[in-house]
């Protein structure tokens, strides 16, 4: 069985995010906590949190233990952009984007992946 969390309109680019949820594709569901915990970034902050909503999601609603969880999908979509406008020299205007991200994982138990 594989359950799922997701966490939306993440203000944060899908390029740094994707390279924090690259670390824990496939890796056990502790060691995916361990390796977002020292990880220095803040996609590791906010991965770390839709990460345990998915532990906590199978735990709950499935009753599945947490030793035997390993993450089996885990991707980031990107989300609506923002544009704001910063001011320049001699009246010029420069567009400003700040992007957004949906966060995606999904947890599984061994005997599946």
């Amino acid at each position: 069985m594989e359950v799922k969390a997701t966490a939306k309109y993440l203000r944060i680019s899908p390029r740094k995010a994707r390279l924090v949820i690259d670390l824990i594709r496939g890796k056990s569901a502790r060691e995916a906590e361990a390796i977002l915990k020292f990880t220095p970034n803040k996609g590791a902050e906010l991965a770390a949190k839709v990460l345990n909503s998915a532990i906590a999601n199978a735990e709950n609603n499935l009753s599945l233990a947490k030793e035997d969880l390993i993450v089996t999908k885990a991707f980031v979509d990107e989300g609506p952009s923002l544009r704001r406008y910063k001011p320049r020299a001699q009246g010029r205007a420069d567009r400003m984007v700040h992007r957004m991200s949906h966060i995606t994982i999904a947890v599984g138990t061994r005997e599946e992946a």
